[in-house]
């Protein structure tokens, strides 16, 4: 091959490192031949999906043949019945990294930067790169957003500014008060997108809640998913809130039916299921306390989380640590790709899930 294709790319891209997701149950099976496998890595819902989003989806599958509504009209009436929104203010998404990425395509270009923390979700560079803009990344404060320092980071060549809440993957929450004092700080020309992508998990009073705050804020956008509470993973839905000249922007480099009609489907059924929700946050709820127990009881200190995963510190290097857990059957994540060569971010499952990574990595550490 004498074609030099990398240099014939997008700079951006010729920087990139391909996303690496959590390890598929099914690809350890391959590699080692273990079928009682315990899958910790992606923080999916260990509940499965809601009965009403099945019974919902089998009901859409003989239109298969049929593109789905591009504008998600009926979806959009549901979020805004559900959430007091204005339907003008909503963009769907093929799961809320698409919507990270309509934003980044619709406001970053060579010659501007957009701000990130350190140990945050690692889209957020992957998306500001592939677009040439600069990233800004902003060291953390106690594994979390460092507000202050953030803000400081504005220039007049400032774009974008990326927040997790909680933050991905190190569960830290900020307060209401800690946002809206950040957000005073901050130009109107200046978006800040909101990743409120675990904001289901949260039960402290102080929490900003990011929906309200877009009537507030005319450069707010928060992205929310049906991926993880929800329990949609696999059928990739999500939204974005933002003012209706922004939303416009977005669906301008959205692409048409990016969102399927068995995932809008879903999402409208998993709306409606309360008891559903409940379940998983209270089995959430119950799964980080026997987890930070079980820490605890261990001596493996750990970062406390507001979300759905729990990021332990192996005080060494963790890589050892995950693959001894991967010979024993239970897949976790590794966050070397963080500069977290030492931690591992564990998702809570069911009680017996839980427990099941507690007795392995008592073996594996003694």
């Amino acid at each position: 091959m004498s074609c030099d294709f990398v240099a014939l790319s997008n700079p951006g891209v010729q920087a990139l490192q391909p996303y690496q997701a959590g390890k598929p149950a099914e690809e350890l099976e391959r590699e080692l031949g273990i079928r009682d496998i315990v899958k910790l890595a992606s923080n999916e819902n260990p509940l499965g999906p809601s009965p009403a989003a099945v019974a919902a989806v089998q009901s859409v599958l003989a239109g298969m043949t049929r593109y789905p509504d591009s504008n998600g009209y009926y979806l959009k009436q549901a979020l805004s019945e559900r959430f007091n929104l204005a339907t003008d203010q909503l963009t769907l998404g093929n799961g809320s990294n698409d919507l990270l990425e309509l934003v980044a395509r619709a406001f970053l270009h060579e010659g501007v930067e957009a701000i990130y923390s350190e140990y945050a979700f690692i889209v957020y560079p992957l998306v500001v790169k592939a677009c040439g803009a600069t990233g800004i990344r902003v060291p953390a404060r106690d594994y979390g957003h460092d507000l202050d320092t953030m803000a400081d980071a504005v220039t007049q060549y400032t774009r974008v500014i990326f927040i997790a809440n909680p933050n991905n993957p190190t569960g830290t929450l900020l307060s209401k008060q800690a946002f809206q004092q950040f957000m005073a700080r901050i130009p109107e020309r200046v978006l800040v997108v909101l990743d409120e992508a675990y904001s289901e998990y949260t039960d402290q009073a102080d929490t900003p809640d990011g929906l309200s705050l877009t009537s507030t804020y005319s450069n707010l956008i928060v992205t929310r998913t049906f991926s993880k509470a929800y329990g949609l993973a696999a059928l990739r839905v999500g939204f974005a809130v933002a003012n209706p000249v922004v939303t416009d922007l977005l669906n301008r480099v959205r692409q048409p039916f990016n969102v399927s009609s068995v995932a809008q489907a879903a999402a409208m059924a998993a709306l409606t299921d309360w008891e559903y929700l409940e379940r998983t946050v209270s089995l959430n709820r119950q799964g980080l306390q026997q987890m930070q127990a079980g820490l605890a009881e261990l001596g493996v200190s750990y970062i406390p989380s507001a979300a759905n995963f729990i990021t332990l510190d192996c005080e060494k290097d963790a890589l050892p640590v995950y693959q001894a857990l991967l010979e024993q059957g239970v897949i976790v994540r590794p966050l070397g790709v963080y500069a977290m060569p030492q931690h591992l971010r564990v998702t809570l499952g069911t009680e017996t899930e839980n427990q099941r990574f507690l007795n392995v990595l008592k073996k594996v550490i003694a």
